[in-house]
């Protein structure tokens, strides 16, 4: 099996470790356990229950205490419609290996995580990708769907809220990318790793799993709930294919860490308290972002709506990659080039992790822009 390099992770792998101000960050700015532990109003007892916790492989499907709290998340979806992963990335995987077979078309769209093209094409499915245009705010345009989604589509991959333009499809929208699937009896995947974070209401949009009855919800601890060393993510999907699914998952999970399981569900069971430190990290610094973006006549850009990155269209004549090596050289800034996720003339910035570290980052970056 042949694969396109994963051109994020190659430029974070490269070049994550030699910034001093990490711009290209995707994750709400990381809890400690000691955080999380005073969240949970219980520090001493929650780690108590540690202590004679033994080592073993745990639960293979992920707790019942975990996969309850998962399922709460939702509004249709119980413990028998979640499956617990090694990150969303590990969930997506699962689902592309599971539906994707040679010849089988699945529709992506772009700019998205490159997961949801390239597995699949790996597997020799006849991959079509939804360009989300600007003009369009992002979203997909439901004709050109329409028009792609041919009967016997095999998957529509959607990633909501969207990586890396922070655009966000409502309900009404989901319901009709549900309608236009069920005509050609497509399956819904949708990346829902930045869910939790929207920047008006609860912060929570519909999910697709909740939607349709082929809908399939991948999520995570990373984003939105600040723990990405946990490694732990999840499928919210119907039964037959949590099943199908599990087939797969035999051959590379075993089970998750019985640590991450217990910390991940002691996150879950307190999600109000830890979103509401989560929003409000990035209300306050998206506010900061977009009166940057404002007072620079080279960038611009459209204010996201949810998730925690934006995607910047510099007025440069320099290529992407070009522009974020040599701002990394000069500011000690990571930003991360369009041309990794085949968004060439764009940058993508993530805006949630510290505010001093975002307000420094961003200085530097007019300073550069100055400069050249």
């Amino acid at each position: 099996m042949k694969i396109r390099n994963f051109g994020v992770e190659i430029w974070m792998n490269g070049y994550e470790t030699r910034c001093t101000h990490n711009l290209a960050e995707t994750c709400v700015e990381s809890l400690t356990i000691a955080q999380l532990l005073a969240i949970s109003g219980q520090p001493e007892s929650a780690l108590a229950d540690l202590l004679p916790m033994k080592m073993t492989y745990g639960a293979i499907e992920g707790s019942e205490r975990l996969r309850h709290a998962i399922a709460g998340t939702y509004a249709r979806q119980d413990i028998n419609n979640v499956l617990v992963t090694h990150g969303a990335i590990g969930a997506n995987a699962l689902v592309h290996e599971t539906l994707a077979e040679p010849g089988d078309r699945v529709i992506s769209v772009l700019p998205t995580y490159q997961q949801h093209y390239s597995i699949p094409a790996s597997y020799g499915a006849d991959v079509q990708i939804l360009k989300l245009r600007e003009e369009n705010g992002f979203l997909p345009d439901l004709q050109e769907l329409s028009r792609l989604a041919t009967p016997g589509t095999r998957l529509i991959a959607i990633n909501n809220p969207n990586n890396p333009t922070g655009s966000l499809m409502d309900e009404t929208m989901l319901a009709e990318i549900a309608t236009i699937a069920r005509a050609c009896g497509a399956w819904v995947l949708c990346d829902e790793v930045y869910r939790g974070v929207d920047q008006e209401g609860d912060g929570f949009t519909a999910s697709m799993a909740d939607l349709y009855e082929k809908g399939i919800s991948t999520g995570s601890m990373s984003k939105a709930y600040s723990l990405a060393g946990l490694r732990l993510g999840w499928i919210a999907a119907p039964e037959g294919l949590i099943r199908a699914v599990s087939i797969h998952r035999d051959y590379n999970t075993i089970s998750v860490g019985m640590l991450d399981d217990h910390f991940a569900a002691l996150a879950l069971e307190n999600r109000d308290k830890v979103l509401a430190r989560s929003q409000a990290i990035t209300r306050g610094n998206l506010a900061i972002l977009d009166a940057w973006v404002r007072q620079e006549p080279a960038i611009r850009y459209l204010k996201p709506r949810s998730g925690t990155t934006a995607l910047l269209k510099y007025d440069l004549n320099m290529p992407s990659e070009q522009f974020c090596i040599e701002l990394l050289e000069r500011t000690g800034v990571l930003l991360v080039p369009g041309s990794a996720m085949d968004m060439e003339g764009y940058l993508r910035i993530g805006y949630a992790n510290g505010t001093d570290i975002l307000r420094e980052g961003l200085a530097r970056i007019s300073d550069f822009l100055r400069e050249i």
